[in-house]
């Protein structure tokens, strides 16, 4: 007898914990739901069933548990500090930019910061200030600085 002669349900829990202490280093909000079908999946073994059909179970609770998982973030989102991290376009907006290149007929050119976009607004010349105000795709929407809302 070597030291790897465990049942089936001790090699499904080990597993479970395996998937848990995982998730804990890599986050991702994935492996835990792998986990917990693991762990239902060894208890399940306890029972005396057949190696094929804990495999099965297993597949099963996995699916099971990870739609469930999907859904349940869907409808609980985590709230985050930064909301526009990866949004660039969004954190723009309210921004005052620099003209480089004319708008004419709606179209022209902005400096932010070391970088130029295209920008579509009304006529300025370059050289004048603008403030962004939306966004469509990677052009961005702007009006002059002295411009009231509305």
């Amino acid at each position: 007898m070597n030291g790897f002669d465990l049942d089936p349900e001790w090699w499904w829990l080990i597993g479970a914990a395996i998937l848990g202490i995982a998730e804990i280093l890599v986050p991702g909000v994935f492996l835990i739901w792998l986990a917990a079908a693991a762990a239902v999946t060894g208890f399940a073994a306890l029972l005396g069933l057949p190696l094929a059909f804990q495999f099965g179970l297993f597949a099963l609770l996995a699916i099971a548990a990870v739609m469930f998982g999907r859904r349940w973030y869907a409808a609980n989102p985590v709230e985050s500090s930064d909301p526009l991290l990866n949004d660039r376009t969004a954190r723009l907006i309210g921004e005052t930019v620099l003209v480089v290149d004319a708008i004419e007929g709606g179209r022209g050119r902005v400096k932010v910061g070391d970088g130029v976009w295209m920008a579509k607004g009304p006529d300025v010349t370059a050289g004048s200030r603008v403030r962004v105000i939306g966004a469509e795709g990677g052009c961005l929407l702007v009006e002059p600085v002295g411009a009231l809302p509305g």
